[in-house]
């Protein structure tokens, strides 16, 4: 359900079906209910008795809508295969789950299937009828479509641009971790240990290859309570696992029946290709992607690089500031169940930063966006040791520099370690 959201087919074939019904439904009614005709202006259609009038305007409009969605997807596709070569290929999979461009593709199309399902309506033999409603609800709906295509050019060129390409990545990252990690952080919670595991795990082979996309937790607590085992999951979320290799460890897994094991595989949803649905670490690697591009000689554009770095310091603000997800689930309490990697600060914290630290050695500003957005990050922990180890990426940040900067260029720089050491020391941020 998630992947069929995010494209181009349900919501389109949707609102297309909708409208083709419509089209079916009212010409129907006009031509069981005639007094429906009345209602239509003479002005506009001089004679109801002539169906040719029907058939031309119906034909038109759909042919005209066909060629319209013809050459303004083509231009779409071809500024989408630009952008990806400028940013990053990885945004293709965003502009799919875009709802303005779905609910475009299915106006235009839904216009079109209209048209058709009341085509056939208006006829000559063996009794001639023209439905001149349907045909002012097939103008109307053309009329719809001009006012719907400039809103889609207005839409698509903002959609483009690369601050808004970083804004809505980093947007749906937040959503998502406010539906995986809801509850806030208080002071003094640290995150849960893994439990300890024995020798006697056998191992649980996965029939497939992909990248783990999401893990189904209560399906597998639900497994393991009822084959009375302990289940580990070897990989987290985002990891690639090539099909031969282990994916859970089990204890007891004697009792674990083929029909459980089938339930126990279905509960991965494996693909070709990392999602936002669990993975937070996949929306961080876009954006660092669009800023190493952005850093790089052959662009030297240092603006779409710190843009991307605020939009880093806000997800990464965002996870500091939530409870971190157990790694440990029981049931009934006090027996554990299973164990399940999560992504952990540090992890986020290298992924976000150190490419982007490694290449922008030689750039002061976006260098100093970088002290910046760990300071940022820093004062919104309350995990001394979160703390310690953003103060240690802004060191290496600016010891990476003085090979590349000169003494009165790392000034600056040094000042802003100045000030995170000394909220440090006192705590005051």
């Amino acid at each position: 359900m998630y992947n069929l959201r995010g494209g181009f087919l349900v919501r389109p074939l949707i609102i297309a079906l909708t409208l083709g019904c419509a089209g079916a439904v009212f010409s129907w009614l006009e031509e069981t209910f005639p007094f429906l005709s009345d209602v239509v202006p003479h002005a506009l259609f001089p004679s109801h008795a002539d169906p040719q009038v029907a058939q031309v305007v119906l034909a038109g409009i759909a042919a005209s809508i066909m060629t319209v969605v013809s050459i303004v997807f083509a231009i779409v596709l071809m500024t989408l295969t630009l952008a990806s070569m400028q940013f990053s290929p990885r945004i293709i999979v965003g502009f799919a789950r875009d709802r303005v461009t779905q609910w475009t593709l299915g106006i235009f199309l839904g216009t079109f299937c209209y048209c058709m399902a009341a085509l056939p309506a208006a006829r000559s033999q063996p009794k001639p009828f023209a439905p001149v409603a349907t045909v002012l609800g097939a103008m109307l709906l053309a009329i719809a479509c001009v006012g719907w295509l400039l809103f889609f050019i207005h839409h698509i060129t903002q959609a483009i641009s690369v601050s808004h390409i970083v804004d809505r990545i980093a947007t749906e990252t937040v959503v998502m971790l406010d539906t995986l990690m809801p509850e806030p952080r208080r002071a003094g919670a640290i995150p849960q240990p893994a439990e300890p595991h024995g020798p006697e795990e056998t191992p649980i082979l996965s029939d497939a290859s992909g990248y783990i996309r999401f893990i189904d937790i209560p399906a597998l607590v639900g497994v393991a309570k009822s084959c009375h085992v302990t289940l580990r999951v070897a990989r987290r979320v985002g990891q690639f696992v090539p099909a031969g290799t282990r994916l859970l460890l089990a204890t007891k897994a004697s009792r674990i029946t083929p029909e459980k094991l089938a339930d126990i595989q279905d509960a991965f949803d494996l693909g070709p290709a990392r999602t936002l649905e669990q993975d937070v670490e996949f929306g961080v690697l876009q954006i660092v992607d669009i800023a190493l591009k952005a850093i790089s000689p052959a662009v030297n554009d240092p603006t779409t690089a710190i843009s991307s770095i605020d939009q880093l310091s806000r997800i990464l603000i965002c996870f500091v500031s939530r409870a971190s997800l157990p790694g440990s689930y029981f049931d009934p309490p006090g027996i554990l169940r299973l164990t399940v990697p999560w992504i952990d600060f540090d992890h986020l914290v290298a992924s976000a930063f150190e490419q982007i630290r490694m290449y922008s050695k030689g750039d002061v500003a976006v260098s100093l966006r970088l002290l910046r957005a760990l300071g940022d990050i820093s004062a919104s922990s309350l995990d001394p040791e979160e703390q310690r180890r953003l103060l240690e990426q802004a060191r290496r940040t600016v010891a990476g520099c003085t090979e590349r900067l000169s003494e009165d260029e790392m000034e600056p720089l040094r000042a802003r370690l100045a000030t995170m050491e000394h909220a440090a020391v006192t705590g005051v941020r």
